[in-house]
């Protein structure tokens, strides 16, 4: 089984990326700028924040960040946003999720200017993927499809299967794929028999968000899986180890092809976010 590992394409993808941000410094006289806002003290949003502005300054971008109280109003964060919006050193808004109860997500996202969005989830930036006019797409996805490129695993004409629904992966992904002519199922919690769905693809995308949900049977022999669950189980055999959506130890010498978790589509998010910010960094100065 070839294991698709997430941190050696991202490091790939890394040379060439601060390449061309060192150019747009140069042309611009600026670096481009990425804002995250944490609002409260999540342990486990610390940590991904802290990844992002480490990987921004490796890479020579600028990073701006904000801590907020976790009492923080939804009204104030609006307006930290706002500023965010109208500050021309700042060419990408990242709100770290999740957020506090008395905030409302959906008012969060689309309060972001979609020209410096390279979460690439609001509305306008969703549209305009599935419109065939794509800004930016939601860094995930992206992701899938940039380790499908690197290990040259063919997409146009293969059977995929999505097993999620989310505007953040299930969705995107879908139409991601789509757009590189694979002929695509979406699969969810109402889905009628989810095994034989996922067992007639030849690609599979798990993005359930349910921990160790499917295994060995649910995949067709020399299958390529792509594992986007984050967890770690409270209890169990695997408590207090990272675990995905699939029970990796069962795949080897079954599937063609599969992600770990830890090190596959993680690392590859973050690197994803990055590029986006200079695509739109590119976009805002010219």
């Amino acid at each position: 089984m070839l294991r698709l590992d997430g941190n050696l394409v991202a490091k790939a993808r890394q040379t060439r990326l601060i390449q061309e941000i060192s150019t747009f410094r140069t042309q611009t006289g600026k670096p481009p700028g990425l804002a995250v806002v944490l609002v409260g003290q999540d342990p486990a949003s610390q940590i991904y924040v802290r990844n992002k502005v480490k990987t921004c300054e490796a890479l020579g971008m600028r990073s701006f960040r904000f801590d907020l109280p976790a009492e923080t109003s939804e009204a104030a964060l609006l307006e930290h946003i706002s500023v965010l919006n109208h500050d021309p050193h700042v060419h990408g808004i990242l709100v770290q999720l999740p957020l506090p109860s008395q905030i409302n997500e959906d008012n969060v996202l689309a309060a972001i200017a979609p020209a410096k969005d390279p979460d690439g989830l609001t509305y306008e930036n969703l549209g305009l993927l599935w419109g065939g006019r794509r800004r930016v797409a939601p860094c995930t996805p992206a992701g899938v499809m940039a380790i499908l490129e690197h290990y040259q695993i063919p997409v146009a004409g293969r059977r995929a299967v999505v097993v999620g629904r989310s505007n953040i992966v299930g969705k995107p992904m879908a139409q991601l794929l789509l757009d590189a002519n694979a002929t695509v199922t979406i699969c969810h919690s109402k889905t009628v028999d989810l095994e034989a769905q996922t067992r007639g693809a030849e690609i599979v995308v798990v993005a359930a968000g349910r921990e160790r949900f499917l295994g060995k049977s649910a995949f067709a022999k020399d299958a390529v899986v792509i594992d986007v669950g984050m967890h770690r189980p409270s209890a169990g055999a695997f408590q207090g180890k990272v675990c995905g959506d699939v029970r990796w130890e069962e795949l080897d010498g079954w599937v063609r092809a599969a992600t770990p978790v830890p090190g596959g589509v993680g690392p590859m998010t973050i690197q994803m976010l990055m590029e986006n910010t200079l695509h739109l960094a590119r976009l805002l100065e010219t």
